[in-house]
């Protein structure tokens, strides 16, 4: 065996065959920690239908079906909001809200949300709101605009769904089907700290 190993191309040959086992633990050891970051640092659905179950009551079956779809397309979230909002519109129209921003292992925040929208858009409503909060660090993050994807609203369980983003963050409003004001419409909220009637 000594004598096989004077050969500079045995001794590599060796010592590549000695460590390959041990890089592939390495690498599974990191998937794993990834992996468990991912889980620390973010809500599962469980954990996310039960908060929407206490808020939302009997409609369990609806609410997990529209949280499974917006996971499908999304992902784990590291925060949510739960809140009430009210809606009205005739083309144009006008959006209000409030509700807690909680944020997987950081603190949680009061939040108001207001603003217009524009299309072929007719109704009012009042319906309670759970919204996936996707990419956000601290509360004041959220603190900003947030457009409306084109082509993104559609209803489940009964629920109305859409996503809304800005440079980094993307969140998924889940409301109560009643009156969602799913039409045609393109508009933006905007996320204050305070009340406010000015929807600009």
């Amino acid at each position: 065996m000594k004598r096989f190993l004077r050969t500079p191309i045995a001794a590599t040959a060796f010592a590549l065959a000695t460590l390959l086992p041990f890089h592939g633990a390495l690498n599974t050891a990191d998937a794993a920690s990834s992996q468990s970051y991912e889980e620390q640092s973010t809500f599962s659905t469980d954990e996310i239908v039960a908060q929407g179950h206490n808020f939302f009551g009997s409609t369990t079956k609806g609410l997990a079906q529209a949280v499974e779809s917006v996971f499908a397309k999304a992902g784990r979230p590291r925060g949510y909001i739960i809140g009430e909002e009210g809606a009205a519109a005739f083309v144009g129209g006008l959006r209000y809200g409030e509700g807690t921003l909680y944020i997987k292992g950081g603190p949680k925040q009061k939040v108001f949300w207001q603003g217009p929208s524009v299309g072929f858009d007719f109704g009012g409503n009042g319906s309670r709101t759970l919204v996936l909060v996707y990419d956000i660090d601290t509360p004041r993050d959220i603190f900003t605009r947030f457009l409306g994807v084109e082509g993104s609203a559609y209803l489940v369980g009964g629920f109305g769904v859409n996503f809304q983003s800005n440079e980094k963050i993307k969140m998924a409003p889940i409301r109560t089907g009643v009156g969602a004001r799913l039409g045609a419409n393109i508009g933006y909220l905007k996320y204050t700290s305070k009340p406010t009637w000015n929807p600009f």
